[in-house]
């Protein structure tokens, strides 16, 4: 987990780029981990969820079928 908001900002971005879509798994691990995710999700008013249990990555990643 990246310290700060920008830098997550910066590494999840690479997931799609180019007017591509993308996924981003974020492990969090400690309350520290927990503390920058919660300032993402303030910063850019934006609801990070858990992983569900099955995700259809043709929704995240073109080309790609389950």
């Amino acid at each position: 987990m990246p310290e700060d908001s920008d830098s997550y900002l910066h590494r999840v971005a690479r997931a799609g780029r180019f007017g591509t879509k993308g996924l981003a798994v974020t492990f969090v691990s400690d309350e520290t981990d927990a503390q920058t995710l919660n300032q993402v999700q303030d910063r850019f008013d934006i609801s990070i969820t858990e992983l569900p249990d099955k995700i259809d990555v043709s929704t995240y990643i073109e080309g790609r079928t389950n």
